[in-house]
Formats: C-alpha cells, structure tokens, sequence
C-alpha cells in the first residue's frame, strides 16, 4: 500500500536505481521503495537532484512544501499522465459559462455547509449548546440557492463559516481565545492550526485530482489564478469539515495539542516540530480509515472519497449525472 512520507531532518534526497534515498545530517540513511511512496512532504532544509525529479515525474509523485512556520508554500506537480482533451475543453465551458460554474459552486457550498452543519450537530449532541449557531447555519444554507453571481455566493459561505468558528469556543476543551478566522498570517495558534491543516488537506486533494484526468488549475467556486491549483481549494471545502475540523476538536480536546506546542514569542504563529508530528500522523490514519459507501454498497477509505469526488466531478462535466457532494451522514 502506498503512503505519504514526511521529511522533518534536514537532508538529502536522492535516486538509487527505483529506490528514494533520504540522508538527514547525522548521515543516517533511510530508503523508500519507489512503488511504496504516494507523495512526499519536505518538512524541513532539503537537497535534491534533477534525477530524483525526474523519477518522482515518471511515477506520478508529488512532492509538497512547508517552511519554517509549517506554512504550505508550494508543491512539485509532476507532468500530467491522464489527459484528456475532450475533459479539458468541458473544464473550461464550466468555468466561462455562468451558469454552469455557479451550479458547480453552489453545490461545492452546499456539501461544505452541510458537513458543517453537522459537525455542530453531533457537539450539540454530546452536551456542548451550539444550537443558536446550528440556526443561524440553516438559515443562510437556505440562501445558497438563491445566489446570483460568485461573489455573492462567497458571501453565504463566508457568513456560515463565521458563525461556525464562532461556535469553536464552546466545542473546545480548552481555554483559548479565538474569535474569528485570520490567515495571512494567523493571529492565534487555533489559526495556525487551522491554517497548517487546511493546508494538509488541500494537498491531499491535489494527490488525488492528480490521478483523474481533471485539470487542477480550472475551478468554479475559488477563482482560478496564478501559481495554484484553485480545483484542489474547491473540493477540499468539503473534506475540511469531515477530516480537518473533527481532527482539530480531537486533538484539542484530547489535549494532544496545547498552548505550549507554540512559539508564544511569534503570536503562537510556530508550530512545534512534535506536535506537527501528532497531527500529520493522526491525519495519516483517518484518511486510511474505511467507511461502508451508501451508494457504492463497498469499503473506502477516506483517502478513496477524495479520489471519488473528483470522478464525480468529471462525470457532471461530460453530462453523464449531476455532481452532488459528499455529505456525512453519520
């Protein structure tokens, strides 16, 4: 089975015949089987060669980038092996036809908010009051609907999303001041945490988009843009709530993450190497972890859903059947 791999020692990297060979500083050395490796995470100072690049492109490997403040900055996206003209030129009527695109964001909104909406409902079952805050949610997912144009359409999402981090206070088990979502850069370690692992499930999008034939560039509800993969942003909306969100409440409330896995001296804006550690590996184990598919009547993974989401996408797009999100239902 194949994993991600998460390099946290500064090092070399480089190709031995079809093996991945990582030398950290003490010149200790650990070979990773190429057909064993799902994509890469440089965590930390890292030195590569053109050969390495070269092989992680014949086998469909991306590699991602975190600096210092375990700030996502970039990803190596090898050259594309399933390409579809016929897909691409759909990808784009989508996106310039209005109407098409706002059927594609409206439904990107409504699979996030409704993964949201239950979120705070399975706290309010469990003795935490977010019932005012579950409300005011159902009352703006009933605007989605009704929205004109994109920007109007962020307006919603941005209003539900403000309502939902207004709630986070009472779901978590911990003294921590956080009022509202700030991300460039964030204000408070609730943010940076949010920040670091929105990011993670950003990437973990990409991976997948990255074995269908969709273009990552070309999106619908994030306008596409310069040096990013705006369809990975799309469909990560509604895997946040599912995979980041529930991960973050458990390591808070669990106390696997405190104030103290901060640097307090940069406004809580650095994450400790340990406890990035905690949460990349707990991230790790829920996206391997299976559900019974309702419509599918077989296991999956939650790793398998994203990869599924996107087939989803593509078959809206040809006009086979339309997109409907992935909506928890547990």
């Amino acid at each position: 089975m194949k994993r991600s791999y998460y390099m946290y020692s500064n090092g070399n990297l480089r190709r031995k015949d079809n093996t991945i060979t990582f030398t950290d500083e003490s010149d200790e050395k650990k070979d990773l089987p190429i057909e064993r490796v799902q994509d890469i995470y440089v965590m930390s100072e890292m030195s590569f060669n053109t050969s390495l690049i070269n092989i992680l492109s014949q086998k469909g490997i991306p590699m991602h980038f975190f600096n210092y403040y375990s700030f996502y900055t970039g990803s190596f996206y090898p050259r594309e092996q399933l390409v579809s003209g016929k897909l691409l030129v759909k990808q784009v009527e989508h996106y310039s036809d209005l109407e098409k695109r706002l059927t594609l964001a409206k439904a990107f909104v409504e699979g996030a908010s409704y993964n949201i909406y239950r979120n705070l409902r399975y706290y309010n079952g469990r003795g935490k009051n977010v019932q005012i805050y579950m409300d005011t949610i159902e009352g703006l997912r009933r605007e989605i609907s009704r929205a004109h144009s994109i920007q109007e359409l962020m307006g919603y999402e941005g209003n539900i999303r403000k309502t939902y981090y207004s709630a986070w206070p009472i779901i978590i088990d911990q003294e921590i001041e956080f009022e509202k979502r700030v991300k460039n850069p964030p204000d408070n370690m609730i943010n940076t945490l949010i920040s670091f692992v929105n990011t993670l499930i950003y990437t973990k999008v990409l991976g997948e988009i990255y074995q269908t034939q969709l273009n990552p560039t070309i999106s619908y509800l994030h306008e596409p843009g310069e040096r990013r993969f705006s369809l990975s942003l799309d469909i990560a909306e509604i895997f946040k709530p599912i995979l980041g969100d529930r991960l973050i409440f458990s390591l808070l409330n669990r106390k696997q993450i405190t104030q103290k896995d901060f640097t307090k001296g940069l406004n809580y804006l650095h994450l400790s190497k340990e406890a990035s550690k905690i949460v990349v590996a707990e991230l790790d184990t829920k996206m391997q972890t299976t559900i019974k598919h309702k419509e599918l009547n077989k296991t999956v993974s939650y790793q398998y859903l994203m990869r599924l989401e996107s087939y989803k996408l593509i078959k809206h797009l040809l006009g086979e059947k339309e997109y409907e999100p992935f909506e928890i239902w547990w």
